[in-house]
């Protein structure tokens, strides 16, 4: 009973983020006044091709390179792959990112360096390179089932066809058969 308050507490804080925390806590540290407004520093991440060397950075610049590679055309991505030439695990993820929004060849490119070099991604970047590997795999598994469908349209197709032409064929068939039996209905008669 005695710990409820200071779980709402705990409670509203987790709620409210950072909103309630005030900014030199414990009484120490530098006033409001004296911080630096957020507009005035200037980023530190470089953007452009992202790697693995600057961990405050490693987010920001692969969510940037993330966005531009879904962005970008084929003349932009055919630029940054050519930039992206080597075998160490960063280039190949990535040009697997590049790769994951180019045409469904290149989808199976990207999955397979998905696949392959994920794990020597650093922890922190391995959650996002794998939700983008989850949803390039929910495309390639669409890509498949849409061709799937129209191979079993084009089947039906076919088959449809075939029936048509079984259809004609006895309808050829019943016409002769009913110009026979006229024929003889006639002769009957006249006899």
């Amino acid at each position: 009973m005695r710990f409820r308050p200071l779980l709402a507490c705990m409670t509203a804080l987790w709620l409210a983020g950072c909103e309630l925390l005030p900014d030199a806590p414990f009484g120490g540290g530098a006033s409001r006044d004296a911080a630096p407004a957020i507009d005035s520093v200037p980023s530190v991440c470089p953007g452009g091709i992202p790697d693995f060397a600057d961990p405050a950075c490693l987010l920001d610049d692969w969510v940037a390179f993330g966005l531009a590679s879904q962005r970008g055309d084929r003349a932009w991505r055919d630029a940054i792959l050519a930039r992206l030439e080597g075998s160490a695990s960063e280039r190949r993820l990535a040009r697997a990112v590049a790769l994951s929004w180019g045409n469904e060849r290149q989808w199976d490119q990207a999955s397979e360096l998905y696949k392959a070099d994920l794990a020597s991604a650093p922890v922190a970047l391995q959650p996002l390179l794998r939700y983008w590997l989850n949803e390039l795999e929910g495309r390639r598994s669409m890509a498949r089932r849409l061709e799937e469908t129209r191979g079993e349209l084009a089947d039906a197709e076919g088959r449809h066809a075939a029936l048509e032409e079984e259809k004609a064929a006895l309808a050829e068939k019943l016409e002769a058969l009913t110009a026979i039996e006229q024929s003889i209905n006639l002769r009957q008669q006249t006899d």
